[in-house]
């Protein structure tokens, strides 16, 4: 009998963490988070990690398991990973993974190209653009190197946009043309599960979880990283907009305001993300975990 990974996937704010804790349960086993904001210890408040008692009630891996001072890629996450499950499958047939972050998620169901080597004077100059015209530069030139990745990138993250753009010019070529357009051999099968809502309601879930980290703390805890702010990790949405606050360029009402605004525009790059993966199978938000256990079931036992 093969093995399978059970990947929760969707939007931010839709309910993954807690349907993966009712799968893993549900089928006595572990997770991977493929969260990348969740892998920092630093970040925990703006970046949703679960909850202790959550924490408590499955075994979580890959969550906060490195500093925001570390440099970590997607393919280090990729190795890491693969390397976990391949442990977690001595024990069970079946693992889940969850997480938002697509790229994440593909590497390592799919697997990525291995990325050219860049000249270090190409990532130094374009920082110097970040530094001297801002983000809003690196998106224009993204936009026109890679129109195709920039409709699903976190165009919000400095990071993404540097990464893709130094290889945008090293090579010549799209970062998008590097993505692994034959999937990778791996020792598992994977099954999908999309977890969706109307716009509307994805955006008032987002709305209410700002909320709460507000009520939970998120202001001291930007406050308590603002001397660190220009590490990549950072600049992130739930951060960055503090951090302006804090340099007095707006008020606190507004920075709320922005975070929400941002948060809504990345969960719209998520989705459309996941849609152009026909693997996925959809399910409402609300859908009752039995239905989704019955699915899994069936694919298992096919």
């Amino acid at each position: 009998m093969p093995n399978f990974l059970i990947n929760i996937l969707g939007p931010t704010a839709i309910g993954k963490t807690s349907l993966s804790i009712e799968v893993a349960k549900h089928l006595n086993t572990e997770i991977i988070s493929a969260d990348s904001r969740q892998f920092f210890k630093e970040m925990s408040i703006g970046t949703a990690v679960p909850e202790a008692e959550e924490l408590e009630a499955v075994t979580h891996h890959f969550i906060q398991h490195i500093s925001i001072e570390e440099d970590y890629s997607v393919g280090d996450f990729e190795r890491e990973a693969i390397k976990k499950l391949e442990m977690l499958f001595k024990k069970h047939s079946v693992a889940v993974m969850v997480g938002g972050s697509g790229l994440y998620v593909k590497a390592v169901t799919e697997g990525l190209d291995e990325f050219p080597e860049v000249d270090p004077e190409i990532r130094k100059n374009l920082n110097q653009h970040l530094q001297k015209d801002g983000i809003d530069w690196l998106q224009k030139q993204l936009f026109v190197l890679d129109p195709d990745y920039y409709k699903t990138a976190d165009v919000q993250n400095p990071h993404r946009l540097i990464r893709a753009l130094e290889i945008c010019i090293e090579t010549g070529k799209p970062f998008s043309s590097f993505l692994k357009q034959n999937k990778a051999k791996r020792e598992f099968e994977s099954i999908k599960i999309g977890l969706t809502a109307n716009r509307e309601m994805i955006y008032d879930r987002i709305n209410k979880r700002v909320d709460l980290m507000i009520e939970n703390g998120l202001v001291q805890e930007a406050k308590s990283l603002y001397s660190r702010k220009d590490l990549n990790a950072l600049n992130t949405v739930g951060y960055k907009e503090l951090f302006q606050y804090f340099d007095e360029e707006t008020d606190l009402e507004t920075a709320i305001s922005e975070i929400k605004k941002n948060t809504r525009r990345f969960a719209k790059r998520q989705l459309t993300w996941f849609r152009k993966d026909p693997e996925i199978k959809w399910f409402e938000f609300d859908e009752e975990p039995e239905k989704i256990f019955d699915y899994i079931e069936s694919r298992i036992n096919t």
